[in-house]
């Protein structure tokens, strides 16, 4: 279930900076060079806006003993998750130019180096040198022209994973040598002819560096970055990083600002002046990554842990969005707010009574609460769907943690999801055509939503269908426990982690 965070600074700068504040140019700490000396050489450009890499490059190859392209890289050490959306610009003139993911001992042409690497025909695989001159290596892939490729370092282990088509990702290969303690990752392109530059694409570029073995994301949380995610297109854009841990943005139902938890505490984050400012929640300075905001935008319901007869334990309160002295909803504790009903009469929430979680609603002025599920085993994360009909939530009664859905009076409980994943809290849109969930690996127990794991945020048509991978990234807990949709159902707010 879930725990108060205990919030660490942490002071490690993130080895990818993209810019927050509207007077910052500077886009990261990559930087271009042509390797191997080629005819013509190759360029780098930004688009602040969207925070695309455009990458345009000539050279032979990416092959043999050397190799001659132009990469943009930086110098990192230890663990890392290398990943970004790619598309070549143009038909293209050799169907073997390659555009990819690098991982490199050094600059010198025949370098020992590890790539993920799309081919202009569709071609791809890894690519690998394990000794400065040797010739490469290859293990190709059945997946033609992923749009989505990500490289893994773990210890001296390399893995290189594709997704298409919205699809989970899939790993193609893993290989384990030596490229010595500090490497140059970067994104690389090369046209397969001298005498010809070709152009690439990179999009949701993110090097995320994983907790070390054995860190507790309680104990030693990340650094973080507060992101937005188009839906429609998947592209996202970091719109504030932070060493400090943060949780869970709401957006309000004007559009003009997010609201998100940290430290015990939380925070209006304006979307025009880019930064944080806390709310006044007088002794409410204890609250966890549940807070709703009212369907009118007046009020926001939130969780947080008081101490009563020796005992922390989280308990539903609410108060004025512009901040106020909270009123209490719910006598006993642990409660885990999730939804605000359309008509602003009922508050639903998580709460463990006699060891077992279940679902519970509550009159917003308190009252006696009404459980709503009785299976055994966990159900959480109730969401009211914005028309009213529906309470979303999910549940591990099927034995994986499946989004489900009741009548606002428990009646009629279905399943909504079936696949292999750890499906929680599952959001719907505003205009109430499709919901938005995490989307866990099942080596995760079905009870436990934790930091510190490669997550999938999935969509999914309220009509049917089949769930579509909207964004891979690091994170977990925090990440997307509450509803965060834009008003126009067009984007949505989350929060990645890396260290």
């Amino acid at each position: 279930m879930k725990r108060l965070n205990q919030f660490l600074l942490v002071t490690t700068l993130l080895f990818i900076s993209f810019s927050s504040l509207k007077s910052q140019n500077k886009y990261s700490r990559f930087s271009g060079i042509s390797i191997g000396n080629p005819v013509l050489s190759g360029s780098t450009s930004y688009d602040q806006e969207r925070q695309m890499f455009t990458l345009k490059g000539a050279g032979e190859n990416v092959w043999f003993d050397k190799d001659q392209f132009w990469f943009e890289s930086l110098k990192i050490k230890g663990d890392f998750i290398f990943s970004a959306n790619i598309e070549f610009v143009g038909k293209g003139v050799n169907a073997h130019r390659k555009i990819g993911l690098m991982a490199r001992s050094s600059f010198d042409a025949g370098s020992a180096y590890v790539d993920v690497c799309v081919h202009g025909d569709g071609l791809t695989g890894m690519q690998f040198r394990e000794k400065k001159g040797e010739n490469t290596g290859e293990f190709k892939s059945y997946i033609s022209a992923p749009e989505f490729i990500q490289l893994e370092r773990k210890g001296n282990s390399y893995i290189v994973r594709f997704s298409k088509d919205g699809q989970p990702l899939v790993t193609i290969a893993e290989k384990t040598f030596d490229l010595g303690e500090e490497v140059l990752a970067g994104m690389f392109i090369c046209s397969h002819d001298a005498n010809v530059v070709e152009a690439g694409r990179f999009t949701n570029v993110r090097i995320e560096v994983p907790a070390a073995e054995g860190l507790d994301g309680y104990r030693s949380p990340s650094p973080s970055r507060l992101e937005i995610l188009d839906v429609a297109s998947g592209l996202r854009k970091v719109i504030y990083e932070t060493t400090d841990h943060i949780e869970a943005p709401n957006w309000s139902r004007d559009g003009k600002f997010l609201i998100f938890n940290a430290g015990g505490k939380l925070y209006k984050f304006d979307t025009e002046e880019m930064k944080p400012e806390e709310i006044n929640t007088d002794f409410a300075v204890n609250c966890n990554n549940d807070h709703v905001l009212s369907f009118d935008g007046k009020m926001l319901a939130i969780s947080n842990s008081v101490n009563e007869n020796g005992r922390n334990s989280s308990i539903v309160f609410t108060v004025p969005v512009e901040g106020g002295v909270p009123k209490r909803v719910t006598e006993k504790g642990p409660s885990y707010l999730h939804g605000w009903s359309l008509d602003g009469k009922w508050l639903t929430y998580c709460a463990e009574r006699n060891g077992n979680y279940d679902v519970y609603k509550i009159p917003v002025e308190g009252g006696e609460e009404i459980r709503l599920t009785t299976t055994e085993g966990l159900d959480d994360g109730p969401e009211y769907s914005p028309d009213g009909q529906y309470i979303y939530f999910n549940s591990v009664r099927t034995g994986l943690m499946q989004i489900w859905r009741m009548k606002p009076d428990g009646s009629e409980q279905e399943q909504v999801t079936f696949d292999n994943y750890q499906n929680w809290f599952a959001h719907p849109s505003p205009d109430g055509k499709q919901m938005i969930m995490i989307s866990y690996p099942t080596s995760v127990p079905a009870g436990s939503h934790p930091h510190n794991q490669r997550v999938m945020l999935r969509t999914l048509q309220v009509s049917g269908g089949m769930p579509v991978v909207k964004a891979f990234l690091y994170g977990g807990q925090g990440t997307l426990n509450v509803p965060s949709w834009s008003p126009d159902s067009k984007k949505v707010a989350f929060v990645s982690y890396t260290y």
